[in-house]
């Protein structure tokens, strides 16, 4: 007989998985699983991560991390974006738990992700009040932004921007995003 499995994961359980090089996650209780991102996906978080690192360094509005992480906001709770920009108080702690304000999640979709970046984390990120969600979607080269009002998306031509409060936006092209090896 196999082993029962849970059907209510709770972030303590997720932290206890096995090191299998799948990415683990719980939303609201609901394990979601990630198989090792491919090629393509990481060079699209490569280059974010590039270009976000320079803005950031020359304005602070925050401070970037790239998953894996160990972000939650409750017991039933652990999510890992692909790339995020918490409040710089909080990033420095580099404490996990002390992590609850991200002013930018970015999440880059891959075959196997999609109805969880696209429904169930973003409605996560939504509800907790990320001010800004980006959703890259590196096969269909395009991008969506959602914040946490937005009952659609707004899709993405031509560049991305992000403008944290106080200082000038951030910009990058979707030709440079996407651009070939």
């Amino acid at each position: 007989m196999g082993m029962a499995v849970p059907l209510f994961y709770t972030a303590e359980m997720v932290r206890a998985l096995p090191d299998d090089g799948k990415r683990y996650e719980t939303v609201h209780g609901e394990l979601l699983v990630s198989p090792a991102p491919r090629p393509l996906h990481q060079e699209v978080i490569s280059r974010l991560q590039y270009a976000l690192t320079g803005y950031l360094r020359q304005h602070p509005a925050g401070h970037l991390f790239a998953s894996p992480a160990d972000i939650s906001w409750g017991p039933d709770v652990l999510v890992q974006p692909d790339l995020f920009v918490v409040n710089l108080d909080q990033a420095r702690t580099l404490d996990w738990a002390s992590m609850q304000d991200l002013l930018l999640a970015i999440e880059v979709l891959s075959p196997s992700s999609v109805r969880a970046d696209r429904f169930t984390k973003r409605r996560l990120y939504q509800e907790v009040g990320i001010p800004c969600y980006w959703v890259i979607d590196a096969d269909a080269q395009a991008a969506e932004v959602w914040t946490p009002d937005a009952i659609f998306p707004a899709a993405v031509t031509g560049e991305l921007r992000w403008a944290p409060t106080g200082h000038p936006p951030f910009v990058i092209s979707l030709e440079e995003l996407f651009r070939p090896l």
